[in-house]
């Protein structure tokens, strides 16, 4: 389970990446294991659509039980099954790198963070440095 303190944990040292790398505005958000917002920031100036893209690759992550990483192969390799997959998900399922999910250290899952605001690598670089700030969650970003 992922606590709030935890949440936070992952949020602010996401945010701080992205700023010490000086990335364009960012939006964050860590959901637990139901898909429920545990944690949710927007920078000033982030875009209107990055809190439901931030959204969507976490809980699309969660609804297929992969990293948002994988996701984006399996949209290359059949793109007709996965927009199947996004209509389904009523966008709830953002296929491209940036989506993370969380693991334990006996490997449940539970959690996922998004990031939105640059291109996909950057973003996913962004959670997998918040998630390992907590020091004792683990990331999987699909690889």
């Amino acid at each position: 389970m992922i606590g709030y303190a935890q949440a936070r944990t992952i949020l602010d040292h996401a945010l701080l990446h992205a700023r010490e790398r000086d990335f364009p505005p960012m939006t964050v958000a860590v959901l637990d294991a139901g898909g429920h917002l545990l944690a949710f920031a927007r920078e000033d100036r982030s875009s209107l659509l990055r809190e439901r893209i931030a959204v969507g690759k976490a809980r699309g992550a969660l609804n297929m039980g992969v990293g948002s990483r994988a996701l984006a192969g399996r949209a290359e390799a059949h793109p007709h099954f996965v927009n199947a997959l996004v209509e389904l998900a009523e966008g709830d399922l953002v296929p491209v790198a940036g989506g993370v999910l969380v693991r334990d250290r006996d490997g449940d899952v539970v959690g996922a963070v998004g990031v939105s605001g640059h291109l996909p690598d950057h973003d996913e670089e962004c959670a997998v440095h918040g998630i390992e700030a907590t020091g004792g969650l683990r990331t999987d970003p699909g690889a």
